[in-house]
């Protein structure tokens, strides 16, 4: 499977298929996305910097809604449009952008406050970041993992940072999550041909304890936080 494909499956995982173990999962955060775009996010005239790109999984949803999408990464991504320095300086000028979406990337960088940082200089004043990362996850170096965070943890560091929060919610709550750190817990102790078939014990669990929880619950503890927030005008 290319990266491609690999990202295409993220959108649409497959019960048995190579994500069918984040199948309920990675269907939240499609749809919560989706949302986001939909109703904070949707101008033609808007350009988009997708900051930590990886294999772009979620520029079929954005286009759409935007003119230009722009993947940024390190130098070592040949999918990335623009790069970042070593030391995570955005090869872009100031305000130059009316988005930067970051998906399941803070976790992974050495300083997010920097990170962040650079999200608000090239923002346009009025411009918006979309974000999400995780609560509750298993360890996923790629190449490093850092951090998680609560969710009055990381509105503080979105508000440190200047940011003006507009949108704020969990995908999988506590009981949700748990089900799912336990199918991970097992998964890894198995051959790889044997995932569908925990896909297939645990995943419609999952969905259960998701639809018996409320969405208060979720929102202050969860799983994944997506976000959205806004530069000062």
């Amino acid at each position: 499977m290319n990266e491609r494909e690999a990202g295409v499956e993220r959108l649409y995982p497959r019960l048995l298929g190579r994500m069918g173990v984040r199948y309920h999962y990675l269907i939240q955060l499609r749809k919560k996305i989706e949302f986001v775009f939909k109703h904070y996010c949707n101008s033609k005239e808007y350009i988009l910097a997708d900051y930590g790109c990886g294999n772009k999984p979620y520029e079929p949803l954005i286009r759409p809604h935007i003119r230009q999408y722009m993947g940024v990464d390190l130098a070592e991504n040949p999918e990335a449009d623009i790069h970042v320095s070593p030391e995570g300086v955005i090869d872009l000028p100031d305000e130059c952008v009316n988005v930067v979406l970051s998906t399941q990337v803070l976790e992974h960088v050495v300083n997010p406050a920097h990170y962040l940082e650079e999200s608000f200089r090239i923002l346009k004043k009025g411009g918006k970041i979309v974000l999400s990362t995780h609560g509750y996850w298993m360890y996923h170096p790629d190449p490093t993992d850092y951090w998680r965070w609560t969710s009055s943890g990381l509105q503080k560091i979105i508000s440190d940072a200047g940011f003006e929060l507009k949108y704020f919610s969990g995908i999988l709550g506590r009981a949700a999550m748990g089900m799912q750190l336990v199918q991970d817990g097992l998964l890894f102790k198995f051959p790889r041909f044997t995932r569908p078939f925990f896909a297939l014990f645990f995943q419609p669990q999952i969905w259960l304890l998701d639809r018996l929880s409320s969405r208060a619950s979720r929102d202050s503890d969860a799983c994944t936080y997506i976000l959205v927030a806004e530069k000062p005008l």
